[in-house]
């Protein structure tokens, strides 16, 4: 195995985060100084110190190992996209932990005091998850906000993505790392060359970004610190809010619920689309057969949660801590709101879903598990491989009655081949059973580390769910307005765990657990 190729690229990773941290304690500064508020210097001096510790280690890593040999074979990216995410966690933490050193006296509690809560809250972003370990999220410095904000928009398309677009000497490496990288089963090489097309990617992310930075800006009660914090969380569908009521803090306003809808439901579509409309290619928004499904699962799940809600006798509680009258215009709104969300896995909310009806809670669970398109930046297991899952069990039922028939799997006009028809469904029952044990082992682990917790089954189950797809909220002590600050330290472990295996579709990461895979390291 090549060492020195995976060190050199953490490197060059760390170099990146660093920078991004440097520029961030900068900027905080700067608009602390013009704006005459005083200067949090726990804040922006934990950010400093990470940022430039950073840069020297990673220079150290790249400068010391970059003569070696510049091949990346498929054990190398591998390795090299698992240890990107942990590492690139690992650092992404150390502001958190820093400041809350630098800042509380000794006895104080903070979530941040401890670095596993530091490190599940980096995994969160980066992962795109928007799970939090905080009680007082509106506490946190701007600057903190702000990194934490960056975290998850550096996490949308993938660190590793961004350092194969930006970074030079990769050579034919970088399409191994973009493709183990790349959400969804079959992720497509829009151009012979993968450097290109990772920044044709960012290109459009960029593009989509400043659009709804604009639009909330503009058009909603949000300043402009505040819109580009929740942009970054939209886009890259992860959920962290500078409010404690989340996007619900603006619940006053139907044109912020709007456009953050309009722009999850972008960020949920495969990215190759927009490449190909780009490029002049219209007709392939309408030929699509994901993005029809994609489209009318969230119409359908919304026309059901809304008829659910406005059939209710009880109140729509928000996530403020008001009620609202269950009338139709308000079911839709949070029905609508709410269900695109939950199926980007966003995890954005501006009502208590804990409280709603049996019916619209199980539709919520099930959306966890679907998730976005592939090549895009939803988590869970994405709806080309639940639909091509279903064609299978559609074709082997027919063939029960009617043997002699040999019909190919098709999704749109497209046949499926026998290699993606049996990745999707072990995909599929693989992810199943992982959800499982994952909400076994939380439980078990809560009852072994904090007996005294209040850890039952549906809190264990749903803060499964909701790490493992990358969605952020789930039921009961997990809930849209609860935190998972009071897991042991042991939960947070395994939940950052399951943040990092549904973000990199699972088999990226179990591979490291065989024993062949390690074989002449």
């Amino acid at each position: 195995m090549n060492r020195h190729i995976i060190v050199s690229q953490l490197g060059l990773l760390f170099v990146l985060l660093s920078a991004i941290m440097l520029a961030t304690s900068a900027l905080q500064f700067l608009a602390d100084v013009i704006q005459g508020q005083a200067i949090d210097a726990s804040a922006v001096g934990a950010l400093f110190i990470t940022g430039v510790a950073g840069l020297l280690v990673g220079g150290i890593a790249w400068q010391t190992h970059r003569r070696g040999s510049t091949f990346l074979g498929r054990k190398e990216a591998l390795l090299l996209v698992a240890a990107s995410w942990f590492g690139g966690a690992f650092i992404a933490a150390f502001p958190y932990w820093l400041w809350a050193w630098l800042h509380f006296a000794r006895g104080d509690a903070h979530p941040f005091l401890s670095f596993v809560s530091c490190y599940f809250e980096a995994m969160s972003g980066l992962t795109t998850t928007g799970a939090t370990v905080l009680t007082n999220i509106e506490a946190l410095p701007p600057s903190l906000l702000l990194w934490r904000a960056l975290t998850h928009w550096l996490g949308g398309l993938g660190i590793v993505v961004l350092f194969v677009a930006v970074l030079p000497g990769l050579g034919v490496g970088g399409k191994r790392l973009f493709q183990i990288e790349s959400p969804g089963p079959s992720p497509e090489g829009l151009q012979p060359h993968i450097r290109e097309t990772a920044r044709w990617l960012w290109f459009i992310y960029l593009g989509l970004t400043s659009a709804q930075i604009l639009a909330l800006w503009a058009l909603s009660p949000m300043d402009l610190y505040e819109s580009i914090c929740h942009t970054m969380a939209t886009l890259a569908t992860g959920g962290f809010s500078t409010m404690n009521a989340s996007v619900g803090a603006y619940h006053g306003t139907l044109a912020t619920d709007l456009i953050v809808v309009f722009f999850m439901l972008l960020a949920g579509i495969n990215f190759g689309l927009y490449y190909r409309i780009c490029k002049g290619n219209v007709r392939a928004l309408f030929r699509d057969t994901e993005l029809r499904v994609y489209l009318g699962l969230i119409a359908l799940s919304t026309i059901v949660i809304a008829s659910v809600l406005a059939l209710s006798p009880d109140p729509i509680v928000l996530t403020t801590g008001e009620r609202a009258e269950s009338t139709v215009g308000e079911s839709v709104r949070q029905g609508l709101f709410t269900a695109v969300a939950i199926q980007t896995t966003t995890g954005f909310c501006t009502s208590d879903f804990s409280y709603w009806p049996f019916v619209a809670k199980a539709i919520l669970i099930g959306l966890m598990f679907v998730g976005g398109s592939s090549g895009s930046t939803a988590g869970g297991i994405k709806i080309i491989r639940i639909w091509i899952a279903f064609k299978v069990l559609a074709s082997e039922i027919e063939q029960v009655f009617r043997p002699h028939i040999v019909r190919p799997v098709r999704v749109g006009r497209t046949a499926v081949d026998p290699e993606m028809k049996l990745g999707a469904v072990t995909y599929v029952l693989g992810m199943l059973v992982l959800a499982a044990a994952g909400s076994v082992a939380l439980m078990v682990l809560e009852q072994v580390f904090a007996p005294e917790g209040r850890c039952d089954f549906t809190t264990a189950a749903t803060a499964c769910f909701a790490t493992l797809f990358n969605v952020g909220p789930g039921l009961a002590h997990v809930g849209p307005v609860e935190h998972y600050g009071w897991f042991s330290a042991t939960s947070k472990a395994l939940m950052c765990l399951l943040m990092a295996l549904g973000r990199l579709e699972v088999f990226a990461i179990i591979v490291l657990f065989n024993r062949r895979f390690w074989q002449r390291l």
